[in-house]
């Protein structure tokens, strides 16, 4: 059976968890592996911010200030990397809304899409999907709670339930 590369991954973290969030960094991993991150400069509307959202994250609004892109040059950059792909997310109903959000104030049209990751997981790789990710982050030795971490860790998951359920009796 030939190999076949994984999914595209994108992670969003933002600046809450409720209305009037907005993103602030994004993640993505493609299917070769290559790695995609960015802070991104929020434009003087987006105000509101999330203490709590914060202490998960630890991006603080210096940070995004001082290391943060602006938003056309963040979405020309998915773009790029993405056109005319699918990339998933473990958390569409919030991924997708932000990213629509960034793509609307930069005013350029998104050129890939973005579907749930539950659309292309067997039954078998759920079963199995939160102990492999607890066992994934084991293995990686890390904490860090940030956009192309967790992109990594969505795809190293989907990598190793898949192997695992095509093992299975």
């Amino acid at each position: 059976m030939p190999h076949r590369p994984p999914p595209a991954i994108i992670d969003i973290e933002a600046s809450g968890f409720g209305h009037g969030s907005y993103p602030i960094e994004v993640g993505a991993v493609l299917r070769d592996g290559t790695k995609y991150c960015s802070l991104i400069l929020p434009p003087p509307h987006w105000t509101h911010w999330d203490e709590e959202a914060e202490k998960v994250h630890l991006i603080t609004r210096d940070i995004l200030r001082e290391h943060g892109k602006p938003i056309a040059e963040v979405v020309r950059k998915l773009n790029e990397i993405l056109r005319n792909q699918t990339a998933y997310s473990d958390g569409w109903v919030v991924d997708k809304t932000w990213l629509d959000h960034l793509f609307y104030a930069a005013g350029i049209p998104c050129e890939f899409s973005l579907s749930s990751l539950e659309m292309i997981l067997s039954e078998p790789q759920m079963e199995i999907w939160h102990e492999t990710k607890d066992q994934v982050l084991r293995d990686l030795g890390q904490k860090r709670h940030r956009a192309s971490f967790d992109a990594h860790v969505i795809q190293e998951t989907y990598q190793r339930t898949r192997q695992a359920s095509k093992s299975r009796p």
